[in-house]
């Protein structure tokens, strides 16, 4: 996928002002549109120019744009992804539909299909900007991802969060924007979740309830473990006497400190499942021990003579042979 530059496309500085925005696409929008230009490349240049708008006249997204665009260097011609969880902490209100790049759709399309206002809405909203039925309209929501310790979603937790927006102000240049909101996190949580929080979206008209506040839930990554739906997966080292000869071990997980059995003639690779250890639900998940053999290193004279032994002990021992021959 190619880095766009959204900037470049409308051919504006990265300190445009949203009026200098504006300007720019109405211009290239005259020379592109395909209703009226005679350039070959009219209808591709218009869908550039419409997606560059897009982000670029939205200070929300424009925001979290130039906060990509200064942590994922790039280079023209050079394959981009952005960075997992890139837009945790980036609050977004109402997205544009219609039909954009994989770049597009990669960094908002989700935003934008998760808050697009349904056609009620979208009429109210007409109404209130052109002066016509008067009546009251609902703020619109609000979206925003947010990183998480798999350990929260075991006990639960309130957080402070910081959430990161733009907009402009009334001479059109960026403002950046904060807000702090203490959430309470609660125990069981998933990764995809959707925490609501009621009336912290947009302010609503006419006297009607602001829109609401919807927390996606994202878990940061930890070498420790990591969580598919309600299931949790732990790597865990064994020495080679507990993996063959079983032993009773005690491991830390995230449900904490557990005594744990390996069986007898344990293999790297299998799991051991310890049910219901898994994220808490009504139905938990489980939580898997992926055991990995570990080899002690041999320093001293003793530790490589214990080594040597072994190999005598197993003299027709074969790693290499091929399994079940």
């Amino acid at each position: 996928m190619e880095f766009k530059d959204y900037y470049q496309v409308l051919g504006v500085g990265k300190t445009a002002t949203a009026d200098e925005i504006k300007k720019a696409y109405r211009k290239l929008a005259r020379k592109y549109h395909p209703d009226v230009s005679k350039e070959a490349d009219a209808v591709g240049r218009m869908a550039e120019i419409n997606e560059a708008n897009a982000v670029l006249s939205d200070p929300e997204k424009r925001e979290a744009y130039d906060a990509l665009s200064r942590q994922a260097p790039h280079r023209p011609g050079q394959d981009f992804r952005p960075p997992p969880n890139w837009d945790a902490g980036f609050e977004f209100s109402e997205g544009p539909g219609g039909e954009f790049s994989d770049f597009f759709e990669q960094l908002f399309g989700r935003h934008a299909r998760a808050q697009r206002p349904t056609g009620k809405h979208r009429q109210a909203a007409r109404d209130a900007e052109w002066g016509g039925t008067s009546r009251p309209v609902r703020g619109s929501d609000h979206h925003a991802k947010i990183e998480l310790d798999l350990l929260d979603a075991y006990q639960g937790a309130e957080r402070t969060l910081q959430l990161h927006g733009g907009r402009f102000d009334d001479a059109g240049r960026m403002v950046h924007e904060e807000r702090s909101l203490q959430v309470k996190i609660p125990k069981g949580v998933r990764e995809g979740q959707l925490i609501r929080l009621t009336g912290q979206g947009s302010p609503g008209t006419g006297g009607a309830p602001a829109g609401d506040l919807f927390l996606e839930v994202r878990f940061k990554p930890d070498p420790r473990w990591r969580a598919i739906d309600r299931d949790v997966y732990q790597p865990v080292a064994v020495a080679p006497w507990e993996a063959e000869l079983g032993a009773a071990i005690e491991v830390q997980t995230p449900a904490g400190a557990l005594q744990v059995t390996v069986p007898a003639h344990w293999k790297s690779g299998r799991k051991l499942r310890l049910k219901g250890r898994g994220i808490p639900a009504a139905t938990p998940g489980d939580l898997y021990l992926e055991l990995t053999v570990a080899l002690p290193p041999a320093h001293s004279d003793a530790e490589r003579a214990a080594y040597t032994a072994m190999a005598k002990a197993f003299p027709h021992f074969n790693p290499r042979a091929t399994p079940g021959a």
